[in-house]
């Protein structure tokens, strides 16, 4: 890094990458050594006097594998730090600023050509996308429009058919109630004629008479009914042929 572009450019700004990374070498040593002092001294206390000089041979031992290992690993990363961290683009300068004689930092960095060409773009594609967005709103403007129209229409024709579906029914309604008038007018009639055919045939039974045939005619055709011997009189059949017409005649 010596010499290079970087480390002018790190001089003028009064830093210097190589303190760093020497201060950070110095932590990590400080470290291991009072790891190792600490496990030094623990150690000696769980050994006699006559183990401890192995003891301490074998921690020197130890030590020096961990401490080759490490640095190793600190040489790794000390020139990466170098080469790519504390490495200024190509191109890169300083704009100075006179005030006051000191040399200072510009608050901003002129803008590249390509990031001119990015905004360029993104304006235009936002003009785009608002060009789109307008189309799609007339669109769904004249879509809610033929909505109401076709709204106002169904409701314009079901406003029309109301009164004759309301006529419909109310005529519906007033037909059954007159065929239930009618109904009730049969029945009661028929209810009447039955008790008195009932009060007859007991008159004529209390006085033995006995019937051998019965003739009936009625609308849907005639009825032929005869009595051989003594059993049901032919009154009853009668009154039968007579509630079978009336029922049909409902």
């Amino acid at each position: 890094m010596e010499g290079t572009e970087s480390e002018k450019v790190f001089e003028e700004l009064n830093l210097n990458p190589q303190l760093f990374v020497n201060e950070v070498i110095n932590r990590i040593d400080d470290t291991v050594d009072g790891a190792f002092e600490f496990f030094q001294e623990e150690a000696l206390k769980l050994v006699t006097e006559d183990e401890s000089n192995e003891l301490k041979k074998g921690v020197s031992s130890i030590r020096s594998v961990v401490q080759g290992a490490l640095d190793k690993q600190i040489n790794l990363w000390e020139k990466y730090c170098l080469r790519h961290c504390f490495v200024v683009p190509e191109g890169f300068t300083l704009h100075k600023a006179n005030t006051s004689g000191d040399s200072l930092m510009e608050d901003n960095l002129l803008a590249d050509a390509d990031l001119d060409d990015q905004l360029n773009s993104a304006r235009e594609k936002l003009h785009a996308a608002g060009k789109e967005s307008a189309e799609l709103q007339r669109e769904l403007h004249g879509l809610k429009l033929q909505n109401d129209l076709s709204q106002k229409n169904s409701e314009a024709v079901s406003e029309a058919l109301q009164p004759y579906e309301q006529n419909s029914v109310h005529e519906l309604f007033e037909e059954m109630v007159r065929a239930a008038a009618t109904l009730r007018e049969k029945l009661a009639k028929m209810n009447t004629k039955r008790r008195e055919e009932f009060e007859r045939i007991r008159k004529e039974q209390r006085k033995g008479e006995e019937f051998n045939a019965i003739t009936f005619d009625s609308t849907e055709g005639q009825y032929m009914m005869q009595q051989q011997s003594k059993g049901l009189p032919a009154v009853e059949l009668q009154l039968l042929g007579d509630f079978i017409a009336d029922f049909t005649n409902i």
